[in-house]
């Protein structure tokens, strides 16, 4: 079947969240919740209530039960609308609920699964202030109590999407240092836990409405039974999970692309210069067709990479590619947007020019562009 062959449920998913993004997520809106720099409650409580924040979680635990493709697709048609949305629901279902569903026990699944469905946002806590392309130098420790029933944690971890609002934090910390990343262990946290504090939201350059917070965690005491899968695991789970969370970053970005074709191509048809319209002219069409070509190739491979994980087979090279390349498309789509929509593509009155400071981030987080080149080189070079 062709990549591009949406399954039922696929299709119904995609023009779900298309027509709420479109009805909900007014330009005025976006615009206002990036100047307050936070995501109106209500429209989070929504993203719950329509199912976006469950996808992939089992009917069993109030969820929707679709597939990593119906994530990959949500998060790419909201994207057109407003990439910070899209990263809350990104974060949430692609890193921390999968987690949960992976590897958490009975006990963590029964009793987080529902509220992570109806009404709790969550949190992936791995980087620190030097621990970001070499995560696991990390300095965040658990130690373990004498008779073992507890853990305390205590660090600071940064650069956390989702901090604001998030009601469950999922956690690296290292019980056991001298062991290195083979200490690494996750933990799931209660996010109003005594001794977890917040810290100030993060002026960024693009993504303003997405809260980015430094997290403290002093003495904050966790029961052991909030252990994600086992001890010393938690090094597996993160690159296991980072590379589904990549593929969501990408379609993330193919998102965005797809947001500035849907402003510049009305223009192009309208704006007419020397008695020709601009999507007529040679030189554009030259321009907007390449742009078309590799943002269609973009989403191939992103749907490739969604097949191969969810038929079980090897994709952690084919996430990193696509997240690259995703990434760079994408600024060079969006950059070009600008410069076709002239004097006015570098105004607020499209929003293009939010477009473009929203994708730059893609190049940087869930593993930078160059260190998804040296994951492609090493698993190129151990191949037959």
């Amino acid at each position: 079947m062709p990549l591009t062959v949406l399954t039922d449920d696929e299709e119904m998913i995609q023009n779900s969240v298309k027509r709420w993004g479109n009805q909900h997520l007014q330009p005025a809106l976006v615009r206002e919740m990036e100047k307050n720099e936070r995501i109106s409650p209500s429209i989070i409580q929504d993203l719950f209530t329509q199912g976006y924040m469950c996808l992939e979680i089992p009917e069993k635990y109030g969820g929707v039960g679709l597939n990593f493709t119906s994530a990959c697709i949500t998060i790419q048609e909201l994207s057109r609308v407003d990439p910070s949305v899209a990263l809350v629901v990104d974060v949430h279902n692609t890193l921390v609920v999968n987690a949960i569903r992976f590897w958490g026990s009975k006990f963590l699944q029964a009793k987080y699964l529902p509220k992570l469905a109806t009404d709790t946002v969550s949190a992936f806590c791995l980087s620190e202030a030097n621990a970001g392309s070499d995560a696991f130098s990390m300095i965040t420790t658990a130690t373990a109590s004498s008779d073992g029933s507890d853990y305390t944690i205590n660090g600071t971890k940064s650069w956390i999407t989702n901090a604001r609002e998030a009601g469950l934090l999922l956690v690296f910390c290292n019980v056991d240092p001298s062991k290195g990343y083979k200490g690494i262990t996750a933990f799931v946290v209660d996010a109003d836990s005594a001794g977890v504090h917040i810290g100030k939201t993060e002026s960024k350059l693009g993504l303003k409405a997405s809260s980015t917070c430094q997290i403290t965690f002093d003495n904050v005491k966790v029961d052991a039974d909030h252990i994600l899968g086992e001890i010393g695991q938690g090094y597996k789970y993160c690159i296991a999970i980072l590379n589904e969370g990549r593929i969501g970053i990408a379609a993330q970005q193919i998102g965005i692309a797809k947001g500035c074709f849907d402003v510049v191509m009305p223009y192009l048809k309208e704006r007419e210069q020397f008695g020709i319209k601009l999507v007529d002219m040679p030189a554009m069409q030259q321009q907007y067709a390449q742009a078309a070509t590799e943002l269609y190739a973009a989403e191939l491979m992103m749907y490739n990479a969604c097949r191969l994980k969810e038929n079980g087979l090897p994709f952690a090279k084919e996430a990193a590619m696509t997240k690259l390349f995703a990434s760079q498309i994408t600024e060079k789509i969006s950059s070009r947007s600008i410069e076709w929509l002239g004097g006015i593509g570098y105004t607020t009155d499209t929003i293009v020019e939010k477009f473009y400071r929203d994708c730059k981030v893609g190049s940087i987080y869930e593993g930078t562009s160059n260190i998804q080149r040296q994951t492609i080189a090493k698993m190129m070079a151990s191949e037959p």
